[in-house]
């Protein structure tokens, strides 16, 4: 059974095309342009490489343009797309409406679109690809929503809840709801296995551009760092993270801004960026700091301990923790973070071994086996879990 995975942004549209017989990605791509002039990057498994300019008003012609590349490229994976059972979408926030995954319908869609008010980036974007793919694929397929925000739906009150005017909550919905929810499902139920036990405390720390760490505790989200946006939490690559709000009142008041020019500062020109002045990638602003620059290495240093922070309080809502986890771009690849993170955790009982920790991009145990903590690198792969959902629906 092969099951199509699709990621659809305002002018892009990633995709993967996964085997489920042995959950092996047979290809991967990416539509950029859209609605400007279409470009698309085919890539199959064996390394075979498809890449054309076509012109994409829609997503519509996105779709027809993947059809082609899995289908009659040089790079074709498939001989026609009736060997797909189903469609399974990335979609953002859910709100209080989607706790798991599920069927798409007329009504989900809606659902989504009133959710859009606290996705305006994402929520739009995701309902084009669907809408795309009932018009390119037909209603016959059946389509899969996966939600970033469902896996953090088990929150009790006294972690989701803001302490604003309760009004807020009851009109508004106002309240913490997480983000990166797939990814921290899909390393913590890794590590849950590995560890071999069904009660277990787990921390997962997605460390990208952006970042988020969660608590999971029996395979259930406790707490995690983003709120009713992804920019609550730690400093990202360009995003600020949690703030004294006066701060930006203070700021929009002396330079006369508006809602949406804070809006813009704090997503796009804060975090690691608007810290170290060099670049939102980790990698740039480590080798600045390497060479001297103190705003760069301020930056890095301002970053770890934050990060750090969110842990140990994790640790302690908790009330101990028998697994970390690092994944991501940042997590799966910055050894540095990771011992620096590690060594201010041996109170707890942590301990690293320097040499595994040396490892890149690969599953592994990197704790040693006098740590009282296991602490592992897990490669996240949303798109699988987004596949592995999506069977799960289509077969009951």
């Amino acid at each position: 059974m092969k099951i199509f995975v699709v990621n659809a942004g305002s002018s892009s549209l990633k995709y993967q095309l996964i085997d489920m017989e042995n959950e092996q990605m047979l290809c991967k791509g990416l539509c950029e342009r859209i609605g400007v002039s279409g470009v698309i990057t085919h890539k199959a498994a064996d390394g075979r490489v498809y890449t054309a300019e076509t012109l994409m008003p829609t997503h519509s012609e996105a779709f027809e343009a993947v059809v082609y590349a899995l289908t009659e490229s040089e790079a074709k994976v498939i001989d026609s797309f009736d060997e797909i059972s189903a469609i399974g979408h990335r979609t953002v926030q859910g709100g209080v409406d989607f706790t798991n995954s599920c069927l798409i319908t007329s009504e989900v869609i809606e659902k989504m679109r009133e959710w859009s008010v606290l996705a305006p980036l994402h929520n739009p974007a995701n309902i084009l690809g669907i809408e795309a793919c009932i018009k390119t694929f037909g209603k016959d397929i059946p389509q899969v929503a996966v939600f970033d925000t469902a896996f953090h739906q088990t929150m009790e009150p006294k972690a989701y809840m803001y302490a604003l005017p309760y009004r807020y909550y009851e009109q508004y919905k106002i309240r913490k709801y997480g983000f990166h929810g797939t990814s921290h499902r899909f390393v913590g139920g890794r590590a849950q296995e590995l560890l071999g036990k069904e009660h277990s405390k787990i921390i997962t720390c997605h460390l990208g551009n952006g970042c988020s760490i969660t608590a999971i505790k029996d395979g259930k989200c406790v707490d995690t760092s983003m709120g009713l946006t992804p920019l609550d939490g730690f400093m990202m690559g360009t995003r600020s993270g949690t703030l004294d709000p006066s701060a930006i009142t203070y700021i929009a008041e002396k330079e006369n801004l508006s809602p949406a020019d804070v809006d813009r500062i704090v997503n796009k020109e804060s975090g690691v960026y608007g810290i170290s002045g060099v670049s939102n990638d980790n990698r740039d602003v480590e080798a600045a700091a390497n060479a001297g620059n103190e705003r760069a290495k301020l930056a890095i240093d301002m970053q770890r301990y934050q990060i750090l922070k969110f842990i140990g309080s994790y640790i302690a809502a908790m009330n101990g923790v028998d697994a970390i986890v690092f994944t991501g771009g940042i997590g799966e690849n910055d050894s540095k973070l990771r011992e620096y993170v590690c060594d201010n955790l041996k109170f707890v009982g942590v301990e690293i071994d320097k040499e595994k920790n040396a490892v890149r991009g690969k599953e592994i145990k990197i704790s040693t086996n006098n740590s009282k903590v296991s602490v592992y690198i897990i490669p996240t792969n949303e798109e699988l879990a987004i596949a592995r959902d999506t069977l799960e629906i289509i077969s009951k």
